[in-house]
């Protein structure tokens, strides 16, 4: 499977979130804010670029609409996968043998 280089995942906020709802099935957007270390509308660009690659699902608590959990579509991990591997190949053929 050949692997490229996402521009929409590259750089490095998004990059951060798309590992963390990769790690987890849906992730509450605070928490993703605290961990990534960005203000709350830097950090909502950030989503909306995802979201609107079809990458990224939003989905407001029904009890509390400040609350918005994320998750990553099938779409937004195949890219952030593909992304992380073409990454591991740049890595890997940087490095030479001793």
């Amino acid at each position: 499977m050949t692997a490229h280089l996402n521009q929409v995942i590259h750089p490095t906020h998004r990059l951060k979130i798309c590992a963390m709802l990769d790690a987890g099935t849906t992730v509450e957007m605070a928490v993703i804010k605290d961990v990534v270390g960005i203000s709350a509308s830097a950090l909502s660009k950030q989503v909306a670029a995802l979201v609107d690659a079809g990458y990224v699902t939003q989905e407001r608590s029904q009890k509390d609409s400040r609350r918005v959990w994320l998750t990553l579509t099938a779409q937004g991990k195949s890219a952030y996968r593909s992304h992380i591997r073409a990454l591991q190949q740049i890595v890997a053929g940087s490095i030479q043998p001793s």
